[in-house]
């Protein structure tokens, strides 16, 4: 299968485990993209966020799991966001220091 047929097949399996709370945090760390970008950088962090929700074996895609994907399907000049929306949300994010490609 290609990159974007696992894409639409692990959010396909994993579409039933977001909550309001995870989805509403991927929206917010989408919403920097241009607009005409921003569904398929959606799709493709959430493809990755699923995929590890299967390989975790969780029934519900958690907080902890958005920020994993997120930083595994961002290049590093997006880490410097997440860590400040991060902060914002007070949501700690020094489990997540030694995958982000930033210094902080």
């Amino acid at each position: 299968m290609s990159e974007l047929d696992w894409q639409d097949h692990y959010i396909d399996k994993t579409r039933h485990m977001w909550t309001d709370e995870t989805t509403e945090l991927l929206d917010e760390l989408v919403s920097p993209v241009p607009q005409l970008f921003r569904d398929v950088a959606r799709r493709s962090i959430a493809g990755k966020i699923g995929m590890l929700a299967l390989e975790a074996g969780v029934k519900q895609i958690t907080t902890d799991l958005v920020i994993k994907g997120y930083i595994v399907a961002t290049p590093a000049r997006d880490h410097k966001f997440l860590v400040a929306h991060l902060q914002k949300k007070q949501i700690d994010f020094s489990p997540y220091k030694q995958h982000l490609k930033i210094n902080v």
